[in-house]
């Protein structure tokens, strides 16, 4: 007993913490802070922001304190042809097609919606085939780089757009690398209050876990390499976000049949026709909507709990 009133108060004093008193930025309410804050995830985030080291432990990041990136930069150019040509030939299209099982991505897909189109290169312990075969040059600059985790590139058309939101889990840090972007400050993304535009051949690191949005109203369309970077994290946080790497290695998305699905693509894919038959109950009866909405989130909530107490259980042996 006292254990779990030891959970639920973490579990508590965490949701509170990064709803209302978590950087600049604030969530304008409570309903917003439930639908874009992915308060399922907040106290194994929160584990993480307290472990984190203090190079990582800002909003935007200075791309100094992490040199081991700096390859990437240095080869910006190279990466930039092989992303230009696959934007050339409609490679990064290649999901929106209708029955490609690339339009069933969990992490990204608000994507689409918003216009944006992306090209996976590899992701948490697997590189694509896809991209081993159609940039090469790239997929070896990465591999040189173990502290990126996952990367791709992501094509951000004139008048694309992606609206306010926090990324559900802080298994890692954000990079973007400026490919052929439209060097304007026109085109830019707001971390936790701050606007930050992209350059050619220069560098954004940042918390995707804070507020952010993004606005492209240039003429012309925004080319970047978008990785995930490792997290720097103390021991004890390395153990936390063990679990986590190990639930975003199940979201592995193709770019072509050629590639890996991971299981979180393949039940998005099972689950697509009932969120379509949702989405048209909402419409239709929004009484029986909410009321299956707040069961899937309560069951949720349970799981969460018993994962927490997993990883409680855990850090207790080693503390």
């Amino acid at each position: 007993m006292p254990t779990l009133a030891v959970l639920v108060a973490f579990v508590t004093a965490s949701i509170v913490y990064v709803y209302r008193f978590r950087g600049e930025a604030r969530y304008e309410s409570l309903g917003e802070y439930f639908r874009k804050g992915w308060p399922i995830f907040t106290p194994l985030n929160c584990l993480l922001y307290m472990t984190t080291l203090r190079r990582g432990s800002k909003p935007i990041l200075d791309p100094a304190d992490f040199p081991e990136l700096d390859l990437l930069r240095q080869n910006w150019q190279m990466i930039r042809d092989e992303g230009m040509e696959l934007l050339r030939q409609d490679s990064l299209d290649a999901a929106k097609k209708p029955g490609s099982a690339g339009t069933y991505d969990v992490g990204f897909r608000t994507f689409f919606k918003y216009g944006w189109s992306r090209f996976y290169i590899k992701w948490y312990g697997y590189t694509h085939h896809s991209a081993q075969r159609l940039c090469p040059r790239t997929v070896e600059i990465l591999r040189q780089v173990p502290s990126v985790e996952g990367a791709m590139f992501a094509y951000l058309p004139k008048g694309g757009r992606l609206s306010r939101h926090a990324d559900p889990i802080a298994v890692s840090l954000r990079y973007h690398l400026g490919l052929a972007t439209p060097n304007s400050d026109a085109c830019f993304i707001n971390v936790d209050g701050r606007n930050q535009s992209w350059r050619d051949g220069e560098v954004l690191l940042f918390d995707e876990t804070y507020l952010h949005f993004v606005r492209n109203e240039s003429d012309s369309g925004r080319l970047i390499l978008m990785c995930d970077v490792k997290r720097p994290l103390n021991p004890l946080g390395r153990v936390v976000n063990f679990f986590y790497k190990g639930l975003t290695r199940a979201t592995v998305v193709p770019n072509t049949p050629e590639d890996r699905r991971g299981l979180a693509n393949r039940v998005f894919a099972g689950l697509a026709p009932v969120l379509a038959r949702s989405k048209a109950l909402k419409s239709t009866n929004r009484p029986i909507y909410r009321l299956v909405k707040w069961s899937v989130n309560i069951l949720l909530g349970v799981l969460l709990l018993v994962l927490a107490a997993a990883v409680g259980q855990v850090l207790g042996r080693l503390v």
